[in-house]
């Protein structure tokens, strides 16, 4: 199986480097000076779970010509799906599927109208990790699972084909009969932590010892819920015991887009919290008619207008 992950950072990087680290034939899509660090460098992984140096790493750039691949590892920012789309879509032909990790679901109907319904799959990643100064990857947990499935359900050939490729890479790769269950439950856990820890600008651990800090969490995953119950996708008993262990210990624990807030770069506001928001209808209100999730959602939105004045 010919496998390209789209770009080399925190999570496409640890989850290709694993896989060619286990003998996969990967190709990673990146920018110029990006080929030119790991080809002399390597592609480096700093992780509890193992470290890893790989060299000889194959890399191609936007507008090199190649046979089509078979499946396409993507993993990028939502807010930069379109160009990667644009650097990736002369590299899918007719068999190639196509596997996103990214957050929210709005990303399953943009490529589903790019490139087709059938070659794309549903997909999540539950892992810490980041590139320090010299690119290397670090891995911040011992947590680097993969989650993947048919949109429609049930488990096909073709998924089975990809989780063999993946057994044996290091990482836990899971297939689910019911994937968009499993995307809606992370959407709606990222949302309420991203949602808390941005508009408390603190922990979950700062949030809990405040006052009324924990009743603002339960509204926030409230609504939350709200939103994904209205869309048909109900969280299990499961999911409500992730949740509490989570969002209710106190801990040091933050949000992604807290740490983009705090060191002044772009966030997905828009596609976490914009686009939940704008898929609830009536159901999303909160308490007394005032919602923690659009006051959270505006807070952000205004740190970007003073961003953008200021840049």
């Amino acid at each position: 199986m010919r496998i390209l992950v789209v770009g080399a950072g925190a999570v496409g990087g640890y989850f290709g480097g694993r896989l060619a680290a286990a003998g996969q034939d990967v190709t990673f899509l990146v920018r110029p000076g990006r080929a030119e660090k790991i080809r002399r460098d390597g592609l480096v992984i700093k992780s509890v779970r193992g470290d890893l140096t790989l060299r000889d790493v194959q890399t191609i750039v936007a507008g090199a010509s190649a046979e089509p691949f078979d499946l396409v590892l993507l993993s990028c920012k939502a807010y930069s799906l379109d160009d990667a789309i644009d650097s990736f879509g002369p590299l899918v032909g007719e068999s190639t599927l196509i596997l996103p990790m990214l957050n929210g679901m709005r990303h399953i109907e943009v490529l589903s109208e790019k490139f087709g319904a059938s070659r794309v799959l549903g997909g999540q990643c539950v892992i810490a990790a980041t590139l320090n100064a010299e690119q290397q990857i670090v891995h911040l947990n011992e947590a680097h699972a993969m989650t993947f499935g048919e949109l429609e359900g049930g488990v096909s050939a073709r998924v089975q084909e990809i989780a063999d490729a993946m057994d044996g890479a290091g990482f836990d790769a899971t297939i689910s009969d019911n994937i968009l269950l499993r995307m809606w439950e992370k959407w709606v856990f990222l949302a309420t932590l991203a949602a808390g820890t941005c508009l408390m600008r603190g922990s979950v651990g700062d949030i809990l010892n405040a006052p009324d800090g924990k009743r603002i969490m339960e509204n926030l995953l409230g609504e939350c819920r709200a939103v994904a119950e209205h869309k048909g996708f109900t969280m299990g008993p499961d999911f409500d015991a992730r949740a509490t262990q989570t969002l209710f210990t106190p801990s040091p624990l933050t949000a992604s887009m807290l740490r983009d807030v705090e060191n002044h770069s772009h966030t997905e506001a828009d596609h976490i919290l914009g686009d939940l928001i704008s898929r609830g209808g009536d159901a999303q209100k909160g308490e007394h008619g005032l919602s923690l999730l659009r006051i959270a959602y505006s807070h952000l939105k205004t740190y970007e207008a003073r961003q953008a004045r200021t840049s």
